[in-house]
């Protein structure tokens, strides 16, 4: 009877033993080729997001319509203009229509605004896309830091996350005829940068710190807001200006309408 048992103790056990070894992952050396895809950390920031290219169902195709547009300063400003307007007293609510229609892989595409200012009917294009400095990604960049502490564009802004931007080569007309041909042009949909109400951009905090305790431009917008920048402007400087440019006009929307 003990060998009985003995046998069929022996049997069970055995049976587990096999079980067990099956549950039990095979391991290998991983490769390059076998690494999965992984979060992009961007030196500046500890948020860790997926670049758009590591998204299989990414088309890199967008198109959406910014509304609520201001216009910093006037085109018939005098030499000693401030066209950036952090402080939020020198934007004036226009009527128009700000469409952006670009393909983020190709680095293709456009962006036009149709807008009416006291001077007349602006119109702003932006369809010649190239980078100045490779964080640009081809002339066309998504889902990328800028400006602050991110090492990529100025710090006249803090740093905020660019769901799409573009940069290149633009033009403008004001009632049809020529007003800036082949100028710098710029546009980015960026986080919540201006106050909603008083659209002053509270930047820089000097007494901010990062989880190190040094200080920091980062985490100095709104990502409950939305809002898109673009300006022209001319190679020529003049320091007489800001930004020290002879021609800069700037706008910004402050509702986005993703299509």
């Amino acid at each position: 009877m003990k060998q009985y048992l003995l046998l069929a103790g022996t049997v069970f056990l055995g049976g587990l033993l096999a079980i067990a070894a099956m549950s039990i992952p095979s391991f290998k050396t991983v490769t390059a080729q076998d690494k999965p895809l992984t979060p992009r950390n961007q030196p500046g920031t500890d948020t860790t997001i997926y670049s758009p290219k590591l998204h299989g169902l990414y088309d890199g195709k967008f198109r959406l319509s910014c509304g609520r547009t201001y216009v910093v300063g006037s085109l018939s400003d005098k030499e000693g203009w401030e066209h950036i307007d952090n402080a939020g007293q020198n934007s004036h609510l226009v009527n128009g229509t700000v469409e952006i229609d670009v393909d983020e892989i190709k680095n293709t595409g456009k962006f036009v605004a149709k807008l009416q200012l006291p001077e007349g009917l602006f119109e702003l294009t932006l369809d010649k896309f190239h980078e100045g400095v490779p964080c640009q990604d081809g002339g066309v960049a998504s889902m990328i830091f800028e400006h602050g502490d991110s090492g990529c564009g100025n710090t006249i802004w803090p740093k905020t996350l660019l769901y799409i931007a573009g940069w290149g080569t633009g033009s403008a007309t004001l009632d049809g005829k020529p007003l800036y041909t082949d100028y710098q042009a710029h546009f980015m949909v960026t986080q919540g940068i201006r106050d909603r109400k008083t659209l002053k951009v509270n930047y820089p905090v000097v007494a901010r710190k990062d989880i190190d305790g040094k200080p920091t431009m980062a985490g100095q917008v709104n990502p409950a807001a939305m809002q898109c920048d673009f300006w022209i402007r001319s190679p020529k400087g003049n320091n007489k200006n800001n930004p020290p440019r002879e021609d800069f006009m700037h706008f910004y929307s402050t509702e986005v309408t993703w299509k």
